[in-house]
């Protein structure tokens, strides 16, 4: 119960915590910091992803490019030409698509990497190896999500991160915004393809599981080796009665 309330106990807690950081809504009632290691770790998840419909600025946004990601994948695999809703994905499109993907791990995972290696940031840190680790990656991970909620272990209120994250902010979220209007723009003036017998159907329950899996499979390649430093090793080291 440490870091939780009473008036919502542990699964309330876990499941306000999960939900709101899915939708990048910030808003707490429990301090993360004292979540049990793989718990505080379902805090991490939707904010990588951040592909939840609905999702506060991102949701859909995000959602998009992963399904652009999955047409042109599946396109490939079955050797038929991606299009969506009409119109063919072709290179200019995907190179957007990609800058637009890649912005969102690089802005967390290169300032995290930085803050563990240099003096003003270690220094901020309230708890030592992976929890400490833990701490700075929720802080640039929440703050390229926009979402605000913190592992509040961490002293951000330094030049350092309050420099960092604000850059974080800003690259997080307008560079993607503007690669999917370009995206927007360059589809808007092809013409409409007809459908054809090698048109691939985006419209069926089997490409939304592909989609899914797309959005699984590239959120795990791109953040679970940065997780599994933090929440997994101090799953591991509690079970061996190191805390931290």
């Amino acid at each position: 119960m440490e870091g939780k309330e009473v008036r919502f106990g542990v699964a309330q807690s876990g499941m306000f915590a999960s939900v709101t950081t899915l939708f990048t809504t910030g808003s707490v009632n429990a301090m993360h910091d004292s979540f049990t290691p793989l718990g505080g770790m379902g805090t991490f998840v939707g904010m990588m992803l951040q592909c939840v419909f609905g999702g506060k600025g991102v949701g859909f946004l995000a959602a998009l490019v992963y399904g652009i990601v999955a047409i042109f994948v599946a396109g490939l695999m079955v050797g038929r030409t991606p299009e969506f809703l009409g119109k063919k994905i072709e290179r200019p499109e995907i190179v957007l698509v990609s800058l637009a993907l890649l912005i969102h791990p690089l802005v967390i995972l290169a300032p995290t990497g930085w803050s563990m290696v240099a003096p003003y940031g270690l220094s901020s840190m309230g708890n030592a190896a992976m929890h400490g680790y833990s701490e700075v990656l929720y802080a640039f991970t929440s703050s390229a999500a926009n979402n605000g909620s913190a592992f509040a272990g961490l002293n951000a209120n330094t030049p350092w991160y309050n420099l960092a994250t604000a850059l974080v902010i800003l690259i997080g979220r307008y560079p993607p915004i503007i690669f999917m209007m370009a995206v927007a723009g360059s589809v808007a003036a092809k013409p409409t393809a007809a459908i054809t017998a090698g048109t691939l159907r985006t419209d069926t329950l089997l490409f939304g599981g592909f989609w899914l899996g797309t959005i699984l499979v590239v959120g795990a390649l791109t953040f679970v080796p940065a997780l599994v430093l933090g929440p997994v090793a101090e799953h591991f080291a509690m079970k061996h009665l190191l805390l931290f």
